[in-house]
């Protein structure tokens, strides 16, 4: 199965992006090669720019404790685990801990460092990074790979706790729904809102279709056409009846 998420509300779709960017970071970083290097430089950038946006790290300490009452009010429940919920009040306790242990503007450390701020604005200049444009950072690509790894790390550990309570939080959220069976008729489906409330859609499609869902929902409704992708021209719409799966998550 392919999954494909669609966020509700602005929260969710910030969490998505910076688990995304989060996990390209650090995939990126383990690597060798000076290329990969650079992309997890520009990633950890992409971090900076939205995790900035919001007052993040306040909204994470607030859902975290959220659940971890929702948890305390489980216990001496005879069909909940006391391990089970155990360990998972500790994962939030240490999480929570850890936000409020960072002090200041999320990634400010990293803004303070000329030398990262003239990468990082030469970067958004189409091929700005090149040698003659920042030689000293064409040095640091040609340093040692465990070298460039250790700086890589060092800039990015200070802001794991974000990435620690976000992969929480969405994993709550993603545990939360109950998958149910759907079928698009000719590639359309449409679901009324009325009733449910929802913060993530998650949409299962067998991974040997070749169609890809087009989402788009409101308070009012939910609506799936199914496209057959074509790089070279405009995706058309499938006119088969599409089988696929459907979860709405709330916390």
């Amino acid at each position: 199965m392919i999954t494909y998420e669609y966020p509700l509300n602005e929260r969710i779709r910030t969490l998505l992006r910076l688990e995304d960017l989060f996990d390209r970071v650090l995939h990126f970083s383990l690597a060798d090669s000076a290329y990969e290097h650079h992309t997890a430089l520009l990633s950890l950038f992409e971090i900076l720019d939205v995790a900035g946006r919001a007052d993040l790290k306040v909204d994470l300490v607030q859902e975290l404790e959220r659940q971890r009452q929702i948890l305390i009010s489980f216990r001496d429940n005879p069909q909940i685990s006391e391990e089970a919920l155990s360990g998972a009040l500790y994962e939030i306790e240490q999480a929570s801990s850890a936000l409020l242990a960072m002090a200041g503007r999320i990634g400010q450390y990293l803004r303070d460092s000329e030398w990262l701020m003239a990468i990082r604005s030469r970067s958004s200049i189409p091929g700005g990074v090149c040698e003659f444009d920042l030689p000293s950072y064409h040095f640091w690509l040609h340093r040692d790979c465990e070298r460039r790894r250790r700086d890589l790390q060092a800039w990015l550990a200070p802001m794991l706790p974000i990435r620690d309570g976000l992969s929480i939080v969405l994993r709550l959220l993603r545990e939360s729904g109950r998958s149910e069976h759907q079928l698009a008729r000719r590639g359309s489906f449409q679901l009324m809102m009325t009733g449910r409330s929802a913060q993530l859609i998650r949409v299962f499609v067998p991974r040997d279709l070749q169609t890809v869902p087009e989402i788009s929902a409101n308070k009012y409704a939910f609506n799936i056409r199914f496209v057959l992708p074509d790089v070279l021209s405009r995706p058309r719409q499938d006119e088969s009846d599409v089988q696929f799966d459907l979860t709405f998550c709330s916390l």
